[in-house]
């Protein structure tokens, strides 16, 4: 069983006296320095200069380049997309960083695949939050926080572990409790949630409702836009997975339960999954992802801008204009023209 870490676990003192420097500034970035400045440790920001900083200057974070914020920190908080992390940090990072120093990453992708490898004299850790950025700040001033997977990839210091929780702490998730992981273990794990195929599954069944003749936007409220969903993963997380099974109606236990095997291959399914995660741990989804971005994406962006062509997409539109949510269409990738950081 894995080990957990609670707020008596963690000792903020560990943090005394030492400055906190976020790369990044962004959803999670901003939340969990916000969090952290709130908790009484020294925050300082290094971000380009854009809307980022601009946000950053206006809640009242110092802000430099990132650079400036590795020789003035003790502890570096790496919060930018796992894209653009290994030549930032091989270009703005490594070349400033110190025996003693603790680097941080909010996630393990780029160590576990070797994208990232630090020096032997700084501590490798890693606080992952299983929480959006909105939610990591949202809870934290709610006062119920939430959780975290954490790590020790490299304890040059022999107070990685101190450190780590200490982190947790002052971004408010030892208050829920954090979980003791692997960066190997996180990175499986994340990669996995996101190889299931979800949003597959949910237009291909778009498509055999309205096929039976279902109108689009039942089937859309159904299966996703009411936000019913939401409230039943909610309960689970409140209740567990079969603890909020009695909250739907006989019916729909029945059906959840029982019907819902009889069109189920479970060793075939069984097999699929298992596939996503050799692929995840072979390296072989690191690689061709890695290729994908060194071409300029585009396979993704075709990829997007074909799914954005779909009629259930057609069909959202519409629903959302009605239901005032969306006054716009989305018909194309343009969120994936992001900032990049030069070679």
């Amino acid at each position: 069983m894995a080990r957990m870490y609670f707020d008596e676990d963690a000792d903020l003192s560990c943090l005394e006296n030492r400055v906190v420097g976020y790369v990044g500034f962004g959803n999670q970035g901003r939340s969990q320095a916000l969090n952290m400045r709130d908790s009484g440790v020294k925050v300082i920001v290094g971000t380009p200069p854009d809307a980022s900083a601009d946000q950053a200057r206006e809640d009242g974070f110092q802000v430099h380049t990132v650079a400036e914020v590795v020789q003035k920190s003790d502890v570096v908080m790496m919060l930018v997309p796992d894209e653009i992390m290994p030549v930032l940090y091989n270009q703005h990072i490594e070349p400033h960083l110190r025996n003693g120093m603790v680097l941080s990453f909010a996630s393990g992708y780029n160590v576990t695949h070797k994208f990232i490898t630090p020096p032997k004299g700084v501590d490798v850790v890693m606080v992952a939050p299983r929480m959006i950025g909105k939610g990591v700040r949202d809870t934290f001033v709610r006062g119920d926080g939430f959780p975290s997977l954490i790590a020790v990839e490299q304890d040059a210091s022999g107070l990685a572990l101190q450190r780590t929780l200490a982190i947790a702490k002052g971004i408010g998730s030892t208050r829920v409790g954090v979980v003791m992981s692997s960066f190997a273990e996180e990175t499986t794990i994340d990669l996995f949630s996101e190889h299931l195929g979800e949003i597959y599954s949910l237009r291909l069944s778009y498509e055999v409702l309205t096929e039976a003749g279902c109108s689009p936007e039942a089937v859309l409220l159904e299966i996703y836009a009411s936000g019913e969903s939401s409230e039943i993963y909610a309960a689970a997380r409140d209740l567990g997975l079969w603890g909020q099974v009695p909250l739907h109606s006989r019916t729909s236990q029945y059906g959840q339960q029982i019907t819902s095997q009889l069109f189920a291959d479970a060793e075939a399914r069984r097999d699929q999954l298992r596939k996503i995660v050799r692929h995840i741990r072979s390296g072989e989804f690191a690689r061709e992802w890695q290729e994908e971005q060194m071409r300029g994406m585009p396979e993704l962006i075709a990829k997007t801008n074909e799914n954005l062509r779909h009629p259930m997409q057609q069909a959202e539109n519409r629903l959302y204009r009605l239901l005032k949510r969306r006054d716009y269409d989305l018909t194309s990738a343009s969120w994936l023209q992001g900032p990049k950081v030069e070679e």
